[in-house]
């Protein structure tokens, strides 16, 4: 039987075997805290090694991106695509495209997805992948010769029954119709399922541009509705301005709540009468402007270029910005402002610390492995209509996002009372994430 003292001494085994991954070393001690009483309940787990095996990747890919400039200058970026766990179905996660990614960034947003992807119910395994290019400021050549470089060393990896990469940070629907482009142009195949987040006129699905935003905000009502509560009438804080955040703003406020503030790396926007959706997404998506423009067209914002948007009181918080943004300060603020819920929208952006602060004050929390899983289980779907050469409409789309977060939240909330902990989020989507991936490498046998 797994000890927690055994956990413990694994965890320093794997921090001791991939030095200089921080972030992955949190993603993996997170789950592993959760793991000792699936040990005691499944020896069988332990005598096989599931969890050493879980924790390390299946296959780590690195490769050289060698492209020109618009001037004719050289550049050389460095490529990552992480295949992590197989075991439910092909790996399935996205690219980013960002100076901050390296092998350590793409392991823990490669680990996290195999439980993200495990709790939608839906065959597809767990992977990531990126680059360390940045392609702000950068033109549309410049980033279409960039994917084509990228995409000619990775297509090799790749396929609808193999791999399937979609969009994150940095890269969009632009990004993904070079990348596609150029995969289409290399194997000859007009394969849609080998990528998501596509245009719709080639293959997309309607829903998944608002799919994680929207799943977050689900996510988040069940979390209330759960001890007798909704979002109707909340005060709630979006930390970021980016697709998650608007779209995690679009539906609080269409399921009765109202976002009265949000952020980006600039400062953040206060506005009580609920921030304007319309004009944000104008700001952000389409002139890709700072958020301090915004009070210049709502007079009854208010714009604040130093501080934490989690210094603004709100009952409702979901960071939906980058990894580690909300700390054990931001927290106590939240705590200090009334706030009865957090739910991830982003990958991590709560630290250890802070993670802390809310459960030890009852404050209910989704971990992003369940509460952001909506755009991946929206990125299945499209998988779904590729194979079958369908296109669905977007109310029958987003019911089916509904319906597989209701499925999330039950699973997270089902084994968390079943395994003494009610209420606890954490443990149950570790738990009820882990248990399915480990079910199936059981029945494989050592591979």
């Amino acid at each position: 039987m797994r000890t927690v003292a055994d956990l413990s001494k694994l965890e320093q085994e794997i921090v001791h075997r991939n030095p200089a991954e921080p972030e992955f070393h949190q993603a993996v001690r997170e789950v592993l805290e959760s793991l000792g009483p699936v040990m005691s309940k499944h020896p069988e787990y332990a005598d096989a090694k599931l969890i050493e095996r879980v924790c390390e990747p299946e296959r780590q890919i690195i490769f050289r991106v060698p492209w020109v400039d618009d001037s004719g200058v050289v550049h050389v970026n460095r490529g990552f695509r992480v295949e992590f766990n197989s075991a439910l179905g092909p790996y399935k996660g996205g690219l980013r495209f960002d100076r901050s990614v390296s092998l350590g960034t793409v392991k823990f947003l490669g680990f996290e997805q195999i439980f993200k992807n495990s709790l939608t119910g839906l065959p597809i395994g767990g992977g990531k992948g990126g680059a360390d290019f940045d392609p702000k400021g950068r033109s549309d050549g410049e980033i279409m010769r960039f994917c084509q470089s990228f995409m000619t060393e990775l297509y090799r990896h790749l396929g609808e029954y193999t791999d399937v990469p979609a969009g994150d940070i940095g890269v969009g629907a632009r990004e993904i119709g070079f990348l596609f482009g150029q995969y289409k142009r290399i194997t000859n195949r007009y394969e849609s399922g080998m990528i998501t987040g596509k245009g719709l006129v080639w293959g997309g699905a309607r829903v998944r541009t608002e799919a994680t935003g929207y799943g977050t905000a689900y996510f988040v009502d069940e979390m209330l509705a759960a001890t007798g509560g909704s979002l109707d009438g909340r005060a709630v804080v979006v930390s970021g301005s980016g697709n998650v955040a608007i779209y995690a703003i679009e539906k609080v406020h269409q399921l009765g709540g109202t976002v009265v503030a949000c952020s980006d790396s600039s400062g953040y926007v206060v506005d009580h009468d609920g921030i304007d959706v319309e004009l944000l997404r104008e700001l952000k998506e389409v002139r890709r402007r700072r958020i301090d423009e915004y009070v210049e067209q709502r007079p009854t914002a208010t714009f604040v270029p130093d501080g934490s948007v989690w210094d603004v009181p709100c009952q409702v918080a979901l960071p939906c910005a980058t990894q580690n943004e909300l700390t054990e300060h931001g927290a106590k603020a939240l705590v200090a402002g009334g706030v009865v819920a957090v739910a991830e929208g982003a990958n991590m952006p709560c630290t250890r610390e802070a993670v802390h602060v809310f459960r030890e004050n009852g404050v209910a929390f989704g971990p992003g492995k369940a509460a952001n899983a909506g755009g991946v289980a929206t990125s299945a779907l499209e998988m779904q209509q590729n194979a079958s050469r369908d296109s669905w409409t977007f109310e029958h789309t987003e019911e089916r996002l509904r319906a597989i977060m209701h499925d999330i939240h039950q699973a997270c909330h089902e084994t968390a009372e079943e395994y003494g902990r009610p209420g606890d989020y954490v443990l149950g989507a570790n738990v009820a994430g882990f248990t399915r991936v480990a079910e199936a490498m059981s029945a494989f046998g050592v591979v």
